[in-house]
């Protein structure tokens, strides 16, 4: 157990440990953040930005990813600001023309007012969350699905050496989809192409 410490969410005083972020603390208040690239069972990778919050200390306010950012002292945390919202609205809006179909996107679009064609993408079903790739490396430990590439360059690739023997008997990371790129259709078309074209995103 971690040395306490004692800081205020939405004008709340809580207790959290030290050692714990931002969006444990905020779930263990009972306050929900939305979150897309976020899963208990691996480490925080603070892609998406949704779980942005407000955090005020010295008369100094930021907005920080909560996933990564670690809890302080007499910090202030805004869960919902109206900064804070428009944050979330506007980085929900240059998601959904990549997953115009996305379930967890529409939900998000809905309550935070985001309009589905402010921008202009190409449709891809996959929004770089990366929880397709963080799952099977660090839990799985399959290493199947990777990225390549940096900046608009960066996609997810199936690893043709080691894919088709993994992905058709495991699939578990086919939930974690939140675009809902990866179904099990789609993962057969894939493994079953060459390399050169097994790309599933571009940025």
């Amino acid at each position: 157990m971690g040395r306490k410490i004692t800081l205020e969410i939405d004008g709340k005083t809580v207790e959290a440990e030290e050692d714990t972020t931002i969006l444990n603390a905020v779930k263990a208040a009972g306050i929900e953040i939305p979150t897309l690239c976020y899963n208990e069972q691996m480490e925080p990778y603070g892609a998406c930005r949704i779980c942005v919050v407000e955090v005020t200390k010295n008369n100094r306010t930021r907005y920080v990813a909560s996933c990564v950012s670690p809890v302080e002292e007499g910090l202030k945390v805004g869960t919902n600001t109206d900064r804070v919202r428009k944050m979330r609205k506007t980085m929900l809006e240059l998601m959904l023309p990549l997953a115009p179909n996305s379930g967890p996107l529409l939900s998000l679009a809905e309550k935070y007012g985001a309009e589905k064609n402010r921008f202009q993408a190409e449709p891809t079903d996959c929004i770089l969350c990366g929880l397709c790739v963080r799952y099977c490396a660090t839990v799985k430990k399959a290493n199947a699905v990777t990225f390549v590439g940096r900046g608009i360059e960066r996609r997810i690739v199936f690893v043709p050496e080691i894919a088709p023997y993994e992905c058709p008997s495991c699939r578990q990371c086919y939930s974690l989809c939140v675009g809902g790129k990866i179904t099990e259709a789609e993962s057969q078309d894939i493994l079953s192409m060459p390399m050169t074209q097994r790309i599933t995103t571009k940025a």
